[in-house]
């Protein structure tokens, strides 16, 4: 059977004549006309804005396309650019929303006394949690555990990581002072990129951390060449103290041997003619006094008076009040002299 559904809605104009008496027939069917001929417009012009429509739909879904390519493209070369100190702020670092978070405290301009006081009295509160700190290795650790302990994230935390590690190389606890310079430099990683956003470093303990955690390569490696770069200042600089603790030591050494008139008794001893030194080897009295009798007499009055002022020669005790005087080598030498002349006769 055919279905003539189809056809049941068909508009016609021209052929009806099923119209009133009274209404013009021709006039009827041109208005039907013109009305359907407006609809079939309304019709076609409907389906040509939903074809733009459509294309312009498609070409959004183009350009949201490329615009994720692009985004492709950049996260990409964002993973591939090496991690310093310059780029670990950018934005691309972290998705932290970095502008409700407080400012960071700026403690440089404080005057040295007021900072060291503040240094002291936070190391007395936290070393053994800084030390703790200090232990770790592991990133996930350190992470937790700066998360648990916020208040270490600053720099006086920082300055006592940095001072450990001279202490520790100067002990010869090279391994340790590695291991300690780890943490140091994490620490310094935060506080770096805290100063770079302008935001308390506890804000920056989960970027920092995260980004380290899925590190590329090449970040991984800038952060191990800070680390050597590290260490080889540590030890730099733990030679240094070490070198001026022995000058220290030594110059303590020299100031507690200076003589009465504060000459250096080693000093002087290594100045004088080879024949007194002899004399003052062996400690023979006789054989001093011969061998000033035999000097020219202004050259062994220069000789005798270095030798009371550095304590290697001691005059009589009524002679020791007066050794700062210039005649009181005088007197030694004419003392020396006039023994040796009575001992001759003797």
């Amino acid at each position: 059977m055919v279905d003539y559904s189809k056809w049941k809605d068909i508009e016609i104009s021209d052929d009806e004549d099923d119209t009133h008496p009274n209404i013009d027939t021709p006039s009827l069917f041109r208005w039907r006309h013109q009305a359907r001929v407006e609809r079939m417009e309304l019709r076609e012009k409907e389906k040509q804005e939903q074809t733009k429509t459509r294309v312009t739909l498609q070409e959004l879904e183009k350009k949201e396309a490329e615009i994720k390519k692009k985004e492709e493209e950049l996260k990409q070369k964002e993973k591939t650019t090496p991690w310093n100190i310059d780029t670990i702020a950018q934005p691309g670092f972290s998705k932290t929303i970095v502008n409700t978070k407080a400012p960071r405290k700026d403690e440089s301009n404080l005057p040295d006394e007021e900072r060291e006081k503040l240094m002291k009295e936070f190391v007395k509160a936290n070393e053994k949690q800084i030390k703790e700190f200090g232990m770790l290795r592991r990133f996930e650790d350190s992470k937790k555990y700066l998360t648990d302990h916020p208040h270490l994230v600053c720099d006086n935390t920082a300055n006592y990581l940095v001072i450990w590690c001279i202490n520790l190389e100067m002990e010869k606890k090279c391994d340790l002072m590695k291991h300690v310079a780890h943490q140091c430099i994490c620490m310094q990683y935060i506080l770096e990129l805290s100063k770079q956003l302008d935001v308390d470093p506890r804000a920056c303990i989960g970027s920092f951390f995260s980004r380290i955690v899925v590190a590329e390569v090449e970040y991984k490696k800038a952060f191990e060449d800070e680390l050597k770069s590290f260490i080889i200042r540590i030890q730099k600089r733990a030679a240094e103290k070490l070198e001026e603790a022995e000058r220290e030591a030594e110059e303590e050494e020299r100031k507690a041997r200076l003589g009465p008139g504060g000459l250096d008794p080693v000093e002087v001893f290594e100045s004088l003619p080879e024949p007194l030194q002899k004399c003052f080897e062996v400690q023979d009295i006789p054989m001093l006094q011969k061998t000033i009798a035999a000097m020219p007499e202004e050259e062994a009055r220069y000789h005798m008076k270095r030798c009371v002022a550095s304590g290697l020669w001691l005059p009589e005790a009524d002679q020791k009040d007066s050794n700062e005087d210039d005649n009181s080598a005088d007197t030694t030498v004419e003392e020396i002299g006039t023994k040796s002349d009575e001992e001759e006769k003797a």
